[in-house]
């Protein structure tokens, strides 16, 4: 019987500067897709799938990310005398309790595997989640809930996987593929960012990992691999080196790389678009926007 995932790391120590000048003063995790944070929507991914502790692995500077999840009395008294119940029912997301959230600094930036040995403390001997805010996912059911639910039937260590085109490889951790059973894999091996032609298959990992305690150890070496860095995906693929179960899951889904100005903007529009309040001023200023493109061919 597979222990419940109640845990879930999220690191957040990066200085974002793909998206300077704005993350000079503002961490990159709390720029807006729409109206609310690029961290709330991981933050309401774990809550869906069952997470109760969450652990923030940050750097200098992310003062404004641990401000936004603490409560404000001033304006929640203010929403409150002016009778704005549905803003403060917003405001309700946004609060955490005491306890249930902890910050761990990562003081050096050495890699995503790293990040997430600096939480193990907090860890101990329980399975673990890790999401990655940059990769926002839209899906009728978050894509945390849908991993912990194959989870709970497999065990071992877990990974959110999508096909990618075979240019696009080399900017991904990609997945040997030794079983192919429809919606989950098992992972014979595991390549982070490959030669151009040298992915083992068309499945990349996306940041949603379920990994057990013992991918903590495996980071103890503080072994660097692609890009100098230490990487998550060199600890998962020593677990399949020590026949641990890894299985890579395709979730259902659209994946947003909120990490890219030009994925952060394609989420823009597609969460804008969704919204009942925001679809038609939108949609109709995007047909403007195309007819006058083409009118001007």
């Amino acid at each position: 019987m597979t222990r419940k995932v109640t845990k879930a790391i999220f690191p957040v120590a990066g200085m974002g500067t793909r998206f300077l000048p704005a993350t000079k003063s503002v961490p990159k995790e709390i720029m807006t897709l729409v109206d609310r944070p690029l961290i709330q929507y991981a933050i309401d991914e774990a809550r869906a799938a069952g997470i109760k502790e969450f652990i923030f692995v940050t750097s200098r500077g992310k003062g404004a990310l641990e401000d936004y999840f603490d409560h404000a009395p001033q304006l929640e008294q203010s929403l409150r005398d002016k009778g704005k119940t549905k803003l403060l029912e917003m405001l309700e997301n946004t609060n955490m309790e005491s306890g249930a959230i902890a910050y761990i600094r990562q003081h050096k930036a050495l890699g995503l595997g790293h990040a997430v040995w600096c939480a193990r403390r907090l860890i101990a001997d329980e399975p673990f989640a890790v999401i990655l805010p940059d990769d926002v996912i839209a899906g009728d059911k978050p894509c945390l809930q849908q991993m912990v639910e194959a989870y709970e039937e497999t065990g071992g260590n877990m990974v959110a996987a999508m096909e990618v085109p075979p240019e696009k490889a080399s900017s991904y951790g990609m997945l040997d593929i030794e079983t192919d059973m429809g919606s989950m894999v098992r992972v014979k091996g595991m390549v982070e960012k490959p030669p151009e032609g040298k992915a083992p298959s068309n499945l990349a990992v996306i940041g949603r990992y379920i990994l057990a305690p013992s991918v903590l150890s495996n980071l103890n070496d503080m072994k660097k691999g692609a890009g100098g860095e230490v990487q998550l995906t060199d600890a998962i693929a020593t677990e399949i080196e020590k026949d641990h179960g890894v299985y890579g899951y395709r979730f259902q889904g659209q994946r947003f790389d909120c990490g890219s100005k030009s994925g952060f903007l394609q989420a823009t529009v597609s969460f804008g678009l969704a919204r009942d309040d925001l679809r038609d001023d939108l949609s109709r200023y995007i047909h403007e926007i195309v007819s006058m493109s083409k009118a001007a061919q």
